[in-house]
């Protein structure tokens, strides 16, 4: 019987393109992982860093969403990050159940070097690519993840059992900030 069922599997066995993807993710986010490191610093706190900086979330679950945690795991981060001295925290005197997280000199001084390292790493990953091959990679890996049913209105998307969550910031988004880095986080 197991015979016959080895007769049905294609010869060669090609690997599985979501083995493939997953092999690749790991890959570079431990490569990743590693670069931040040399930065001193890790993907959590580049997350936090990057989205106070950049997108300036309105609240603490908000930023959570943007990092891709939870709230219980932010407020561990943000409590290392206040702890090592990235971050301030201040209650809000209009409302004392809010506090505003500003970046110290030392959160300044962190962003940028992850920022760095970020961007060299994403040239690391660029090498070797045109921009069309780099075009075709992002809509295979769009299709991929609308073929796995988490794009909304995704064309031969079955269910989903998975929560959408949202993207986190690629390496190449870490461009120059744009405004003040004082944030209020609930």
């Amino acid at each position: 019987m197991r015979d016959a069922r080895l007769a049905l599997v294609p010869q060669p066995f090609p690997l599985p393109i979501g083995l493939r993807l997953a092999q690749a993710s790991r890959t570079v986010e431990r490569a990743f992982d590693a670069a931040l490191a040399d930065a001193g610093g890790s993907l959590p706190v580049w997350l936090v860093l990057l989205n106070l900086k950049v997108r300036r979330p309105a609240n603490q679950r908000e930023l959570a969403e943007a990092v891709g945690i939870t709230g219980a795991t932010l407020t561990h981060h943000l409590n290392a990050m206040h702890a090592s001295g990235l971050i301030a925290r201040t209650r809000d005197d209009a409302n004392r159940r809010v506090q505003v997280v500003t970046l110290t000199e030392a959160g300044e001084a962190a962003f940028l070097r992850l920022r760095e390292a970020a961007i060299a790493f994403d040239a690391r990953l660029r090498a070797g690519f045109a921009e069309t091959g780099l075009a075709a990679l992002a809509a295979g890996l769009d299709q991929l993840a609308a073929n796995a049913g988490t794009a909304p209105n995704a064309p031969n998307a079955g269910p989903s059992t998975s929560a959408t969550v949202a993207p986190k910031p690629s390496p190449a988004t870490a461009g120059t900030p744009s405004a003040a880095s004082s944030r209020v986080i609930r």
